[in-house]
């Protein structure tokens, strides 16, 4: 599998099989990430995999957690143009698939609530950065996020990335014992795909790239 291949593969993924993963393979997976770039080669990332009873257990804590946005760590106030219609249709579309009208406000949060789950996948990460971090040390996570999901691709894993944990940082600090003055910047399920799970026939779309791309000088 070459890397475009990999980013076609690629997808988030909301619907596991129980076939568990070697604690090798998981450790292999994030330690190959960590070639990823990052500004000053600061690798600002701090990663924990959970997977059995300990995994299980947060999700059950997660449950009796009240959760907590966190201010300009989700999706800006008052979206615009075209995000607002590309975030509006993306969810739309996911709740389609699982034949969840608009009024099936229950139906909804019962989906939402899956993803304290992971999903149903045998492993969760968590990435976790120091709260003292800013918007350039983001950015180098991201590229982490992006190198681990294309390096689970090609091994025939998939993965979700999950904002969804961030409501939950203060909770996950202390379970996992992380050091303080860290917050969490994300979760990944990690897992094999349940390819007859019907949210899993559907994938987002993509703007057209008129929409966001210029070429200028070239020929």
């Amino acid at each position: 599998m070459n890397i475009e291949q990999a980013l076609q593969q690629r997808s988030s993924v909301r619907a596991f099989t129980n076939q568990t993963i070697s604690g090798e393979i998981v450790r292999g997976l994030l330690k190959k990430a960590s070639q990823a770039p990052s500004g000053g080669n600061m690798q600002p990332w701090r990663v924990t995999a959970v997977g059995g009873q300990a995994l299980k257990d947060l999700s059950a804590k997660a449950k009796v957690t009240e959760p907590v946005q966190r201010p300009g760590l989700s999706y800006p106030a008052g979206l615009w143009e075209p995000y607002r219609s590309r975030r509006f249709e993306n969810g739309e579309d996911l709740y389609r698939a699982l034949n969840i009208g608009r009024e099936d406000k229950a139906a909804r949060l019962e989906q939402l609530a899956k993803n304290s789950q992971m999903f149903g996948a045998p492993v969760g990460i968590f990435i976790a950065v120091e709260e003292r971090m800013g918007y350039a040390q983001w950015i180098d996570l991201g590229i982490y996020l992006q190198s681990f999901m294309l390096l689970a691709a090609e091994q025939g894993l998939a993965t979700c990335a999950q904002g969804f944990w961030r409501m939950y940082s203060d909770m996950l600090i202390e379970q996992l014992a992380l050091p303080a003055g860290y917050q969490i910047a994300f979760g990944v399920a990690l897992g094999y795909e349940d390819t007859s799970a019907p949210i899993n026939q559907w994938q987002s779309s993509r703007a057209d790239s008129e929409e966001w791309l210029s070429l200028k000088g070239l020929d």
